[in-house]
């Protein structure tokens, strides 16, 4: 039983995740430390792209890392340091984007061609149905009741 316990809990410490951030790199102000460990977080590393700086090994996410370290020992505050990344790399290295009309309709895109092309369709269809067959004239009659009696 207690080698089970010990396999359990050594799976689970495997799970934890791994953090990139080198000794190094790290501020000897626990507050700013962490005010650091925030900001990279919501970061996107442009190498790896689904993961933040701080779980990134990239040499780039390491520099976006030194990079946020240094301004906000600087004094500079959070939307500062935020601001000045999107900046220099554009608005793809935050990893849950900032509302804008822009963004809105990127996402909006789709729904609307799904609605103007579903409208369209309905359009055509109901003018389809609306319009009726021109009668036919009378020359086009004879030859219709012609072919008709011929094969009788």
């Amino acid at each position: 039983m207690r080698r089970l316990l010990t396999a359990a809990l050594l799976l689970l410490s495997l799970c934890a995740p791994a953090f990139a951030v080198q000794p190094s790199e790290m501020l000897d102000d626990p507050a700013l430390e962490a005010r650091a460990r925030d900001l990279s977080a919501g970061l996107r590393c442009m190498v790896c792209q689904n993961q933040s700086i701080d779980d990134s090994d990239a040499e780039l996410a390491r520099d976006l890392r030194v990079l946020v370290r240094e301004r906000i020992v600087a004094g500079e505050t959070d939307e500062e340091v935020i601001d000045y990344v999107v900046s220099r790399y554009g608005e793809f290295v935050l990893l849950q984007p900032r509302f804008s009309v822009r963004n809105a309709l990127l996402w909006a895109t789709p729904a609307l061609l799904l609605a103007f092309g579903g409208g369209f369709l309905l359009l055509h269809a109901s003018r389809r149905r609306r319009a009726k067959p021109a009668p036919l004239s009378a020359e086009e009659e004879a030859r219709l009741k012609d072919i008709l009696d011929r094969g009788e």
